[in-house]
């Protein structure tokens, strides 16, 4: 296990917040499994204002980012001109899957109890997977998901989600404390994890109480 403690200070150096962060390891050869818990408890009023950009997100490597697809043009022996959606990358052979069945692209924006994220790194099929828990705020989580790597669960991104529609603003007074509870999931070997395997170890995290 892993901890730290860190203060949310602003430009004059007052403490905003205090930051309760812990690490939980656990796995096996071919798993690794990260329970990253972090309370944030306000010295004075805070206001999480809602914004895409958060909470807990993930960079991953070439090969597991979307390939991005170009028109390509064909033209046979009559002049007849085909268009043909396909991608120029011959690394990136990455997808995501959410637990509402969400995939690719699609799953931008959308709220699901997990996500994830996979694709072939060499011989290895490898998964990467955030499982939300039922404790945090605006459960299940939206996906800020995107094709080029970057893999986040952000609860407090509903505005622009939305479109506008509805928006999660959290507000903090002195003394008050949030929790944000997620499960990292890394797994390589012969295929990825199976949408069913997912959906159990998401019912065994949210059993779970910190």
């Amino acid at each position: 296990m892993l901890s730290y403690h860190a203060n949310w200070v602003n430009q004059k150096n007052d403490v905003l917040m205090e930051e309760t962060t812990t690490f939980e390891f656990s796995g096996s050869p071919h798993w690794r499994i990260i329970d990253r818990s972090t309370t944030l408890k306000a010295d004075t009023s805070i206001l999480f204002a809602d914004a895409k950009d958060g909470m807990l997100g993930l960079r991953v490597a070439h090969e597991l980012q979307i390939p991005s697809l170009t028109d390509q043009k064909f033209t046979d022996d009559k002049g007849n001109v085909t268009i043909v959606k396909k991608s120029t990358d011959s690394i990136a052979n990455g997808n995501y899957l959410t637990s509402e069945g969400k995939q690719g692209d699609d799953a931008w924006s959308t709220r699901a109890l997990w996500c994830k994220m996979y694709g072939k790194m060499g011989n290895d099929s490898v998964t990467i997977a955030i499982i939300d828990h039922p404790g945090n705020p605006n459960y299940p989580t939206f996906w800020h998901a995107r094709g080029y790597g970057l893999f986040a669960a952000n609860p407090l991104g509903e505005k622009i989600f939305t479109n506008g529609k509805s928006e999660k603003n959290l507000q903090l007074k002195k003394g008050e404390s949030v929790r944000f509870y997620y499960r990292i999931i890394i797994h390589d070997g012969k295929e990825t994890v199976p949408a069913n395997q997912l959906d159990k170890m998401a019912g065994e995290f949210a059993k779970k109480i910190k």
